[in-house]
């Protein structure tokens, strides 16, 4: 039985073989994990159609294939289970075997090139991570495990290489393709877009009012909690209902103004950034918001989601804040015209009817192609949302 790459969509020309789960000789069930394939968006993973024994591999790590190349051959049949090592008994009356020697460590088993490449980009020692694969291999569930158990302020620092004194190490790593896609992205957005970014600020207390008031109660019934991210999806739409040029691309000498609303949520991850889409935002009601982009969050990280999670948009929402960034001018996705930049909560204060109070401020950043927005609706569009944001009751009473 023959094992092929899938189908990849028309925008991806080819993939790499990053990681087999399984060499010739091994067995495999149905729907098991063979071999990860990584594309310039997302890791495809193919696996076994049969239960049966690997036989042979036709590509190996690190090459570059496209749709229905053959990857391997797999002998369909019945999966053996291991059975146990016999316990060997000693020989009636035979003095017990001295203790061996001590021997040299057993080399550790070898690194896929994208978990050398994790390892890599995150200055890890694979010598302090635990293998969960074949062999005590490190897989890259193993290193996000790793990672979210260690604290940012215990970050490992890459080990130089050992070096004569004077001399200056360095350490040369292969970009992955994905960190390659988006490089060649950010490059092509400066060189054939007028970006240009607006700023505002939001108070955010009635917001944090309404969350402290109703948060228990919502996610008594919904099972999950009431963030901030639904509120600027929910401000974002309304927002782009009143300045359809934000909501447009531009294709060619056309103008592509779009009737719907799906909306990119901005996800950091291991291997970079992606931005899985929203469809129909504004047909979701905030539980559903929040529940989609926590299912986002965490399939992005273990590498699941799909090609097709990933494609389209017509607005995107990045949120730097979550790391502590307090202003930035986000750069745009192309082709859409526009991306909303949010940032860290700050207690500042603020003159409010007269006073000097302390509320939870938040810094925005609309970046917009000038091409296709002019300044005047950028900086109404984003002065909508700061209103809506500080008068949330809006959102539900449809003004």
């Amino acid at each position: 039985m023959e094992i092929r790459v899938p189908q990849l969509p028309e925008s991806v020309a080819d993939a790499t073989v990053a990681a087999w789960h399984k060499h010739p000789g091994d067995s495999a069930r149905k729907d098991e994990k063979l071999v990860d394939l990584e594309t310039d968006k997302v890791v495809l993973e193919v696996p076994a159609p049969a239960d049966g024994v690997l036989e042979e591999i036709h590509h190996s790590e690190g090459d570059t294939v496209t749709s229905g190349e053959l990857l391997a051959t797999i002998k369909p049949g019945e999966v053996a289970e291991a059975p146990p090592e016999p316990r060997k008994e000693p020989a009636p009356g035979a003095e017990p075997a001295a203790a061996p020697a001590p021997e040299a460590a057993e080399p550790s088993p070898p690194l896929s090139p994208s978990v050398r490449r994790l390892i890599a980009e995150h200055g890890l020692d694979p010598k302090r991570i635990t293998g969960t694969g074949k062999d005590g291999r490190i897989t890259k569930e193993d290193i996000q495990a790793h990672l979210e158990r260690k604290p940012p302020a215990e970050a490992e620092r890459p080990q130089a290489p050992s070096a004569p004194s004077g001399e200056r190490p360095e350490q040369r790593v292969p970009m992955t393709r994905i960190r390659t896609r988006i490089a060649e992205r950010l490059l092509e957005v400066q060189r054939n877009t007028a970006m240009l970014t607006t700023f505002n600020e939001v108070d955010l207390e009635e917001v944090t009012r309404l969350r402290r008031r109703h948060g228990e109660a919502f996610e008594k019934k919904h099972g999950v909690k009431l963030g901030f991210m639904s509120f600027f999806v929910k401000a974002s739409i309304e927002a782009l209902k009143g300045f359809s040029g934000v909501n447009a691309s531009i294709d060619g000498e056309d103008i592509v103004y779009h009737g719907y609303y799906d909306l990119g949520i901005a996800v950091s991850t291991d291997r970079g950034l992606v931005v899985p889409i929203l469809r129909d935002a504004d047909q979701m009601n905030f539980a559903e918001i929040e529940k989609q982009i926590i299912d986002f969050a965490t399939r992005a990280k273990q590498g699941n989601l799909s090609l097709e999670e990933l494609q389209g948009g017509t607005f995107t929402i990045t949120n730097g804040g979550i790391f502590g960034s307090l202003l930035s001018t986000p750069l745009l996705n192309p082709p859409q015209s526009a991306i909303l930049g949010m940032h860290a909560i700050k207690p500042r204060p603020v003159v409010v009817d007269g006073q000097i109070v302390v509320r939870p401020m938040m810094y925005l950043a609309l970046t917009y192609d000038h091409r296709l927005i002019d300044g005047r609706e950028a900086v109404l569009f984003l002065r909508t949302i700061k209103e809506i944001l500080e008068a949330p009751e809006r959102l539900f009473l449809n003004i």
